[in-house]
């Protein structure tokens, strides 16, 4: 994940939550990649070094376990970098310029400049993230499907002109249902629509009470249509089967009002989020602890990394 921010409940839902099942099956690696923050926020990084610390809270409290799993930050493993300069000698840049991303984000991020080769060549960067430790899947959900496909071409190609070192790493599609803001819009920092872990519980409820509803319920007699309705929306996600049937009735049938409805959204939301924010409070309390499991996972990363790296230079013909 790129600290730009502090997490959301979409990336709890959308990402975390899989992450934290997989620790039990898979051999995992967590990059926290503060290079890729800079493709897009290189004018200032002030808050860099500030959100890569509450992305490993985020990370760390939500379940993500440092005796599992490899949690590191990416600018710690310079083996990131090399690689990444080593595959931008065989990949056509044509390969950079048809990913879909790359002029989405140009034209919904006018105010930025990002003529740049590090936004250009971030897919390239990501390629390097996975392939360094040459995996065998990688989680993702569709949207990213195009990116993993190209670093799955860039394996092939270095396999074809120096031997097979790559694994062609598969995607391990994850479900990661569309959680709406509490402006109805998909949940998202820059909307301003988002509920983040670290929000207190009092904050959290505010910002239910604010949630759009479905507009036509104008009156607590009026039947609803929960099916366009941002906090039902939001139930079907994070609340229990009981809940939902018992939001969807009683909205049909003006059985229950919206605030009735949000009062459940908010206890949902206090079971789900409250114990990690119990975790997140503790972990803040000592910094060190935080400083330790990163400079454990980037050992880890590095030794890993490293191992790969001796078998691209040498297949390259590098060194002496």
């Amino acid at each position: 994940m790129r600290p730009t921010g502090p997490l959301h409940l979409g990336h709890l839902v959308g990402a975390l939550d899989n992450w934290v099942k997989l620790q039990d099956t898979h051999d995992c690696y967590f990059a926290i990649v503060d290079w890729h923050a800079l493709t897009t926020d290189y004018a200032d990084p002030s808050g860099l070094r500030g959100f890569v610390r509450e992305v490993a809270l985020d990370w760390l409290a939500a379940g993500v376990d440092p005796e599992r799993s490899t949690v590191f930050v990416q600018s710690e493993v310079k083996e990131h970098a090399e690689l990444h300069l080593l595959l931008s000698m065989i990949v056509p840049l044509p390969w950079l310029e048809r990913v879909p991303t790359y002029k989405e984000q140009q034209e919904q991020l006018r105010e930025k400049d990002l003529n740049t080769y590090g936004f250009l060549g971030y897919p390239l960067l990501q390629a390097a993230d996975i392939l360094a430790y040459r995996p065998a899947a990688v989680p993702v959900g569709e949207d990213q499907v195009p990116h993993l496909e190209l670093c799955r071409e860039i394996a092939r190609r270095f396999n074809h002109l120096y031997g097979e070192v790559f694994p062609e790493p598969q995607a391990l599609l994850t479900k990661a249902p569309r959680l709406p803001g509490t402006d109805g819009r998909k949940m998202s920092k820059s909307y301003g629509n988002a509920i983040f872990l670290s929000d207190p519980p009092e904050v959290v409820g505010g910002k239910i009470d604010a949630m759009l509803t479905d507009p036509a319920r104008t009156h607590r007699h009026i039947p609803g249509n929960p099916e366009i309705c941002p906090v039902f929306a939001t139930h079907k996600i994070v609340s229990s089967e009981e809940t939902v049937s018992w939001a969807a009735h009683g909205c049909r049938t003006a059985e229950i009002g919206c605030r009735d409805c949000k009062r459940r959204l908010k206890e949902s939301l206090a079971s789900l989020i409250g114990p990690i924010a119990e975790r997140r409070a503790r972990l803040a309390a000592d910094p060190a602890s935080i400083d330790r499991i990163l400079d454990e996972g980037a050992a880890k990363a590095r030794e890993s990394a490293g191992a790969t790296l001796a078998l691209v230079r040498k297949a390259m013909g590098l060194g002496r």
